[in-house]
């Protein structure tokens, strides 16, 4: 039931009062010593007289304030006192000010609205609280698809690279191995958040387009011949078609299409040049350098980092970004040990891994015969 206080140090006025409200169906509470009605609670609307001794108006509100925040706020005052009591509308201590005498409609009427204004303060404290509920429980549901979408997207990209792994068995740890170095200089040159999950995409998948190339070809010993060249360079636009109608791959797809791009304009397939390359495929370029340099190649052991190192420094602004060689330069040589000692491992385990199932799956044999 809607519960107002009325306060009024006059009893004859807040005897009539009283009778007022409860006819309008109200439950109501009276007070005549304004320091008593200061100890009240649990009222939606307080109807209080300015002038009264011990306290007034004013201060009995905010006394009341303080244990009821939400109650709307009332108050009677003779013109000689409207002045002092408009003082305390501006304020925002009470939300509407009657004055003496008053008439029954303007009264009913106001004490109404009071009500109706405590419900919808109510409401929309309500609804403010299922909101903000119903925003935790979406935020739990996102974190839980994204992490199901992570999961899902690994998956498809382990597939895909062990799929060409299975044509080129040096590619899948050169892949793995840059797109970590990608990731770190792409931290390194300021990237964050998605930025960096794109830029490790495209470098692990920089050469999936070479399961469309022969095998005669990207299997060959020896020398390609010009028309050999001209299909493997083909590569890129193969893995960008793969790749540019997943949704969330298509980003990662661009590096695919542009690895093989050089700042100064000289690459393939487009030779685009500068800043019209993608930031991802000029992160790309400076570390598969990198990684170029310092691996084993069937002709050649690979060289220190150092070599790698101003190698890059010599082709900043021909074959690399300038900006992107510097900031290379600035990562200690300490992370870019480490992160191949990682990749090294994990190679390492799979080995194990592999080499155990052939074991378990030899064994029925060699015990049948």
């Amino acid at each position: 039931m809607d519960r107002i206080l009325v306060v009024d140090d006059d009893v004859r006025i807040l005897a009539a009062l009283s009778r007022i409200f409860v006819a309008e169906g109200y439950e109501v509470v009276t007070h005549s010593d304004p320091v008593q009605a200061a100890r009240e609670e649990g009222f939606q609307v307080v109807l209080t007289d300015f002038m009264m001794p011990y306290l007034n108006g004013i201060e009995l509100l905010g006394a009341l304030r303080e244990k009821n925040p939400r109650a709307v706020r009332l108050m009677l005052t003779a013109a000689a006192d409207f002045r002092t009591a408009s003082e305390a509308v501006n304020r925002g201590e009470v939300y509407r000010l009657l004055g003496k005498p008053w008439t029954l409609s303007d009264l009913t009427s106001s004490v109404r609205q009071a009500f109706e204004h405590y419900r919808l303060v109510e409401m929309n404290a309500r609804l403010t609280r299922e909101v903000a509920e119903k925003n935790e429980e979406l935020t739990v549901i996102n974190q839980s698809l994204e992490r199901h979408v992570v999961e899902r997207t690994t998956g498809l990209l382990d597939g895909l690279i062990s799929a060409l792994d299975y044509r080129d068995t040096e590619t899948q740890w050169h892949s793995r191995r840059v797109s970590l170095y990608a990731r770190r200089l792409a931290q390194e040159s300021g990237l964050t958040g998605v930025a960096l999950d794109i830029v490790e995409q495209g470098a692990l998948l920089h050469d999936i387009g070479k399961i469309g190339v022969r095998d005669s070809i990207l299997l060959k010993p020896g020398p390609l011949t010009p028309e050999e060249w001209e299909e493997m360079r083909k590569h890129p636009e193969f893995g960008y078609r793969m790749l540019a109608k997943i949704p969330y791959l298509h980003d990662a797809s661009l590096i695919v299409l542009q690895h093989q791009e050089r700042w100064d304009g000289k690459g393939y397939p487009e030779k685009l040049s500068g800043k019209s390359i993608v930031v991802g495929a000029r992160i790309f370029a400076i570390v598969d350098a990198l990684d170029a340099i310092t691996s084993d190649r069937p002709y050649r052991k690979g060289r220190s980092l150092q070599v790698a190192k101003d190698e890059i420094q010599r082709c900043a602004g021909t074959q690399f970004d300038p900006v992107l060689a510097e900031a290379f330069l600035r990562i200690p040589d300490e992370e870019w040990l480490r992160i191949r000692s990682e990749v090294e491992a994990m190679e390492a385990d799979e080995i194990r891994r592999f080499g155990s199932q052939v074991q378990l799956s030899l064994t029925p044999l060699a015990t049948g015969t």
